[in-house]
């Protein structure tokens, strides 16, 4: 895994798509006052990174975020104004300069809809991370409410844990854990209704949460509603029926064809340019569905 090498920052983090920087000169992340967030063409499935990326996706991603943080501004964020720090030109278009926040261990998880492993798990127990659902739901179906199904952040090269509300309690304390809830609920159904606007469903999506330090007040940090952190569907088509009404607009197409080619074993095979150029057009596609550019 190759990083941008820029005059002024250092890396310090690489996740499966995003690559953290702080200022030259300093020892650690916990030092600094601000990161650079540069989102990457890597695409990972099943716990690998792919090969080759998806041209311009760290571009979309980032396009995508900022947009959304847009629509949200009364909600507290992790973004500075690019005044406080320019962003190196090379990275320019794919990163953020955020403020650093001491991030709470949980993947704050909220569905409108039930499908991917909230599904396979209401299959074997009626019940998503704790929460009882109807008898009887399909892959897919909207659910009565959206619910809140937390996740704990696992360290680098394990698996995420879902996990109870009661749990995240334990975690980080009733009222960190309350205010994470309510706030996941209500950016969701905001964002639900823009989508819905615009013709797509959000069925699905997953926020990350910080403290500010110097303020105590919790704040939206990461990417947030992009085609990798979100399930989207077309309304039109989903509402039509058919075995292609989940169609998604995120790397959905790599999962499938990877599935199909490989057995999980080894080092997963490069993706086709076929798969490749169709993942790239979703991204794409969603961007200007939401945005109108």
């Amino acid at each position: 895994m190759t990083t941008q090498q820029m005059q002024g920052w250092q890396h310090v983090y690489s996740g499966k798509v995003r690559d953290l920087y702080i200022e030259e000169g300093l020892p650690g992340i916990e030092y600094a006052e601000r990161v650079l967030m540069v989102a990457s063409d890597r695409v990972s499935a099943f716990d690998h990174v792919l090969s080759p990326g998806i041209p311009g996706k760290g571009e979309l991603l980032t396009t995508l975020s900022l947009w959304w943080f847009d629509q949200l501004d009364d909600v507290p964020n992790h973004l500075l104004a690019p005044g406080h720090v320019p962003v190196p030109p090379e990275v320019a278009g794919r990163a953020m300069l955020a403020r650093t926040l001491d991030m709470f261990p949980i993947e704050c998880v909220v569905r409108g809809y039930l499908s991917g492993s909230g599904y396979l798990e209401y299959v074997e127990t009626q019940a998503v991370c704790g929460i009882q659902l109807p008898a009887g739901l399909s892959d897919g179906d909207r659910l009565p409410e959206p619910i809140y199904t937390p996740a704990w952040k696992a360290p680098l090269g394990q698996h995420d844990e879902n996990i109870t509300f009661e749990r995240t309690v334990e975690l980080i304390g009733a009222a960190d854990a309350e205010a994470l809830r309510s706030l996941s609920l209500s950016i969701f159904g905001r964002a639900s209704t823009i989508a819905e606007s615009r013709g797509v469903i959000l069925a699905d999506t997953k926020f990350e949460f910080g403290r500010n330090g110097e303020t105590g007040v919790i704040a939206l940090a990461d990417e947030v509603l992009t085609s990798d952190s979100s399930r989207y569907w077309d309304a039109t088509t989903y509402e039509a029926g058919g075995p292609g009404r989940l169609a998604s607009f995120d790397k959905q197409i790599v999962r499938n064809w990877l599935s199909a080619h490989w057995d999980k074993t080894g080092t997963p095979p490069a993706l086709p340019p076929a798969i490749v150029e169709q993942a790239t057009a979703r991204y794409l596609e969603l961007i200007q569905r939401l945005t109108g550019e």
